[in-house]
């Protein structure tokens, strides 16, 4: 079999397709995600704590210098105002994701049906007959 075909038979399996569907949607919602905690969530927390607006949240270690050519050396700093936007966005993918998951689950387990108990095999039925006829 070439390589052309192994490849092939790998990517039309079934869990290779429902991954890049998983990853198109995820990328998607994670862009959703952004949006929301960016433009709705973290405007009035900002406000609520004093007109704090997150993502410029962050702690200078070398302020802004020029150069002896003339040219402005940004300020060094570190910003942890997007660390918290990032961390509020990760929790909300997160307990979305739990959510869908255990509403998959909970539907599996109504689909599951009890499974009726197997028939005994052969040689079960076979020692019932043995033991019922030493009893006679």
């Amino acid at each position: 079999m070439g390589m052309r075909n192994e490849f092939k038979e790998f990517a039309m399996r079934g869990s290779v397709i429902d991954l890049a569907v998983g990853v198109v949607i995820g990328a998607a919602f994670g862009r959703i995600v952004s949006a929301l905690v960016d433009n709705v969530i973290m405007p009035p927390i900002g406000l609520l704590i004093g007109g704090v607006d997150f993502s410029d949240l962050a702690i200078t270690l070398k302020g802004a210098t020029v150069d002896a050519a003339g040219e402005v050396v940004p300020a060094v700093e570190i910003g942890y105002g997007v660390f918290l936007n990032a961390l509020i966005q990760f929790v909300i993918v997160a307990f979305a994701i739990f959510m869908v998951v255990k509403a998959i689950n909970r539907l599996n387990r109504k689909q599951a049906a009890p499974e009726a108990p197997a028939a005994p095999s052969e040689d079960v039925l076979l020692l019932r007959e043995i033991r019922d006829s030493l009893k006679r």
